[in-house]
C-alpha cells in the first residue's frame, strides 16, 4: 500500500501533463499577425470575428504600433454588430487615450451616431408615433457629441452630417420639453409648466417648438393669474407667429412629427476614412419623406388619425 502511494504521484503528474498537451492552446501570435487577422475579418464583414481579434490585440499589445488603428476599427466592428454600449465604451476609451489623435472627430461622430440610432425606435419606422413621449436621454447624448464635434472640428468630414442631425435633435429635445410642460399643466403644476415653456423659448430658438413654448407660457401664466406675463408672452407669439392656432394642451395636435429631410434618400452619411478597412460608407438612414410631406399617409385614414 505504501509503494502504491508513491507510484500514484508520478502517474497523476503524467496524466495532468497529458491533459495540457491535449488542450487547444492558442498560439502566441505576434502583433502584426493579430492585426492582419482582424483586418482580414473586417474586410470580409465578419464583424464578430474581427472584434475578437482586435480585442486580443488590444489585450496583448495595449501600447503597440497598431493600438490606435486597432481601437478605431474595433469601434467600427462593434457598431456594425449593433452593440451600443460596446461602441460607446470603445469611443470613450479612444478619446481618453488619444486626445490629440487626428481621428478623435471620428470617435465623437460614431459615438453620437450610435446614440442617435438608439433614440430611433423600430416602431417609428412603421407607425407615426409621438417620439416626444419617450425619454430623451439618448437624444441629448447624441446632440452633445455632435455639438462637440462641430465645435472642436468644424472642418471634419463628419461635421456637415452632424449639423444636419443636430437640427433634428434640437426639435426632438424641444418637443420633449413641451410634452413635460403639458404633463405639469394637467397636474396643476402651472409654474413648472411655465418654466418649461420659457426654457424652450430661450434655449431652442431655432426649433419648431418655440411657438408651443410661448403658448404654454400663456396657458400657465393665465392659470396662475399672472395676467401681465401671459399678455407679454401673447404679444411675442402674435408678433412672431401670427398664424399660430394650436391648442398646446391637446395631445392630438401639439406634437407633429418633423424630420427636416435628414432621412431623405440620397443623404448618405459621409464616407469612412481609409483607416477603417471596411472601405464603405455607413448605411444611409431610411427615407422618412412621407412623414415630412403634407399628404396624409394611408394608415392615417385607416386608423382615423389616432396615431398622429
Amino acid at each position: 500500500m505504501r509503494y502504491s502511494k508513491y507510484l500514484l504521484a508520478p502517474v497523476l503528474a503524467f496524466a495532468l501533463a497529458g491533459c495540457s498537451l491535449w488542450d487547444s492552446k492558442e498560439p502566441d501570435y505576434p502583433e502584426q499577425v493579430l492585426y492582419e487577422k482582424a483586418t482580414t475579418a473586417l474586410d470580409n464583414s465578419l464583424w464578430d470575428e474581427s472584434a475578437k481579434w482586435y480585442e486580443k490585440l488590444e489585450a496583448r499589445y495595449p501600447f503597440g504600433r497598431y493600438s490606435e488603428q486597432a481601437q478605431l476599427e474595433l469601434m467600427y466592428a462593434y457598431y456594425k454588430q449593433g452593440k451600443v454600449a460596446a461602441t460607446q465604451a470603445a469611443a470613450d476609451r479612444f478619446i481618453r487615450l488619444f486626445p490629440n489623435s487626428d481621428y478623435v472627430d471620428y470617435a465623437y461622430y460614431l459615438r453620437g451616431l450610435t446614440a442617435f440610432e438608439e433614440d430611433q425606435s423600430i416602431i417609428d419606422r412603421f407607425l407615426p408615433t409621438d417620439e416626444s413621449r419617450r425619454d430623451a436621454g439618448a437624444a441629448k447624448a447624441s446632440y452633445d457629441d455632435f455639438a462637440t464635434l462641430v465645435r472642436l472640428y468644424p472642418d471634419s468630414p463628419y461635421a456637415a452630417d452632424a449639423r444636419n442631425r443636430m437640427v433634428y435633435l434640437r426639435n426632438r429635445l424641444a418637443k420633449y420639453e413641451i410634452h413635460v410642460a403639458r404633463f405639469y399643466m394637467k397636474r396643476g403644476a402651472f409654474l413648472a409648466a411655465a418654466n418649461r415653456g420659457r426654457y424652450v423659448v430661450e434655449n431652442f430658438q431655432e426649433s419648431t417648438s418655440v411657438p408651443d413654448g410661448l403658448a404654454m407660457m400663456i396657458a400657465a401664466y393665465t392659470a396662475l393669474g399672472s395676467t401681465d406675463l401671459a399678455n407679454s408672452a401673447q404679444q411675442v407669439l402674435d408678433l412672431n407667429y401670427p398664424g399660430y392656432e394650436k391648442d398646446v394642451l391637446d395631445d392630438s395636435t401639439v406634437f407633429d412629427r418633423y424630420t427636416l429631410g435628414v432621412f431623405q434618400k440620397g443623404d448618405a452619411r459621409p464616407d469612412l476614412p481609409s483607416r477603417v478597412k471596411a472601405g464603405t460608407s455607413l448605411p444611409a438612414q431610411e427615407s422618412d419623406a412621407s412623414q415630412s410631406s403634407g399628404a396624409k399617409p394611408w394608415y392615417h385614414r385607416a386608423t382615423f388619425g389616432i396615431f398622429e
